[in-house]
């Protein structure tokens, strides 16, 4: 068990409700924050939440609409008073492409600009200091580099990178530091799909399509949701205190840079 302790933090955390969220929900807690859950799916909010070690609350809100946020985040601050770190880590993935099925608008209205609104809403409820406050963004390794068939998911990733580098500089005088995480294949429901959509364009059977991803991995594993969060976590703490406008890479070996 890590000394880090995160007592008496109020924390914020989107897509709280399962893969990385979820783990990232629990390891706060578990290192004394109170943590706020954010996101769609309230059953899944609120079994997490039930699993939690310490104070939680659990608000159903889509991060696409930004009047929703800024209410929730309100409503988090007026219970338990200003904050002290967001963790935007709502996202959808999969393919899109040309067409009236095209899926652009999606991606992007969740991935990057449900992360903006999130730091904004943050941004007005923020603890004042002089302590830093963090603010973490969960982007992904297609931020890094593209894919075919991916456009959209690999710009709102890759966006968000742009987006981080650019609010570290803005909150830099508050000491509010902003930084990212770019995971590669993660053990999670959305990584799971992503490789169904492998096998299906493929042709190829589930098992072998994940072989064939995981071979572009020079460590051949995909990552556990909790060493996501240990990241997260030590983000959070005051050992990273040089860290912002960064961005983390646990891929595996996938991207280096």
């Amino acid at each position: 068990m890590s000394d880090l302790d995160l007592s008496a933090r109020n924390i914020v955390v989107t897509g709280a409700g399962a893969g990385i969220g979820r783990a990232i929900v629990l390891r706060l807690s578990q290192l004394g924050a109170r943590v706020a859950l954010l996101g769609r799916r309230r059953t899944l909010l609120d079994e997490v939440a039930g699993q939690a070690k310490n104070e939680t609350r659990v608000l159903s809100v889509d991060v696409r609409d930004r009047t929703a946020q800024e209410e929730a985040f309100s409503e988090v601050a007026k219970s338990w008073g200003p904050l002290h770190a967001v963790v935007a880590n709502a996202g959808v993935g999969g393919p899109n492409g040309p067409g009236p099925d095209d899926r652009w608008d999606e991606v992007i209205r969740t991935n990057l600009d449900g992360t903006y609104f999130s730091l904004r809403a943050f941004q007005q409820h923020w603890a004042p200091g002089p302590e830093e406050r963090h603010a973490v963004v969960i982007s992904s390794c297609l931020g890094r580099f593209g894919v075919p068939g991916y456009s959209a998911y690999c710009a709102s990733k890759a966006g968000l990178l742009g987006l981080v580098r650019s609010l570290a500089l803005e909150w830099a005088a508050q000491r509010v530091l902003v930084n990212a995480v770019c995971p590669g294949w993660v053990d999670t429901e959305m990584a799971r799909s992503g490789m169904q959509d492998i096998a299906n364009i493929t042709g190829k059977p589930f098992e072998e399509a994940k072989g064939r991803a995981l071979k572009q991995v020079p460590l051949q594993r995909m990552s556990e949701p909790d060493e996501i969060a240990g990241i997260v976590a030590f983000l959070l703490s005051p050992d990273a205190r040089s860290f912002t406008g960064q961005a983390f890479d646990p891929n595996g070996g996938s991207w280096m840079g």
